[in-house]
């Protein structure tokens, strides 16, 4: 049980902080430094990266501790190819599936709570930026950032919070500026990345003799969101930024842009729930077919 709970609340902070890097070009663009603000996020980004290096392993052996659940309920005497078919091995596989479901809904908890964070974060990273130039130390930056909003200062940071809402209003009262089909993409981005290694993990378990196989096949559904995000949504995203750094378009725009660009990210791991089974069984009869 601990083992599961570190997992979801990994997967919470993973997709807050990738959420929040959408509110670094805005931070960029307002601060006239773009490169600056995409390395200091860089910083921030290794501890979304350090979670998911320790929930991966985590995630795995949750899945390694079903197939073997399943497999000793099952009996020894059941053969493997025979496993998936037995009743308790399907109990097994059925919990798996509602734990995974679980992580996927973490993933949208954090996406929310980083889309949310996104107005006190720009203001915050704003500073961070400023405390850099001056300190030329992002360790010193970052060491008065957290001494300038620390939880037991929530009072001073709490208008900050309190611009959330109105921004919010006032970017949906406003025409849509972005492409549409980047946003699409966006959704298709997401919820592909998210159910990618997840819809692996099942499908191992579906065909357990060979669950190693099925995890690499994991690129089989990150591969399309990987082409979809390089071809269509970084592009038009990194060219809106260009133009609102140059002044060919408002910030409001750059705004806008990170606005629904967590919007869609959220609408994409509510859509990984639907991809996740088909995803599963398209993997496992890539591996029947390898077999």
């Amino acid at each position: 049980m601990e083992r599961f709970v570190a997992v979801i609340t990994l997967t919470v902070v993973i997709h807050l902080i990738s959420t929040l890097a959408y509110s670094v070009r805005l931070a960029g663009v307002r601060t006239r430094r773009l490169l600056t603000a995409f390395s200091l996020y860089n910083i921030i980004y290794l501890m979304a990266s350090f979670s998911n290096n320790i929930q991966a392993p985590l995630l795995t052996s949750i899945v390694e501790h079903g197939i073997n659940a399943g497999a000793m309920q099952a009996g020894v005497g059941v053969p493997v190819e025979q496993l998936v078919f037995h009743e308790a091995y399907k109990g097994q596989l059925a919990l798996l599936a509602e734990q995974i479901r679980l992580v996927m809904v973490a993933a949208t908890v954090g996406t929310a709570a980083g889309a949310l964070l996104i107005p006190p974060f720009i203001s915050i990273f704003v500073k961070a930026i400023q405390l850099f130039e001056r300190t030329g130390s992002a360790i010193r930056a970052f060491s008065s950032i957290i001494f300038y909003c620390p939880p037991w200062r929530l009072r001073p940071c709490r208008f900050r919070f309190s611009a959330c809402w109105p921004m919010i209003r006032q970017i949906t009262k406003q025409r849509i500026k972005i492409p549409k089909k980047l946003l699409l993409a966006n959704i298709f981005v997401s919820g592909f990345y998210l159910t990618g290694v997840l819809s692996a993990l099942y499908a191992g378990a579906m065909f357990p003799d060979f669950r190693t196989t099925a995890t690499t096949l994991s690129m089989v559904i990150n591969g399309f969101a990987t082409v979809l995000g390089a071809m269509v949504v970084e592009p038009a995203a990194s060219s809106i930024t260009d133009e609102a750094f140059r002044g060919d378009r408002d910030e409001s725009d750059v705004r806008q842009l990170a606005f629904y660009l967590a919007l869609t990210r959220l609408l994409g791991t509510v859509f990984a729930q639907a991809l996740f089974l088909p995803g599963a069984y398209i993997i496992k009869l890539i591996v029947q077919m390898l077999d």
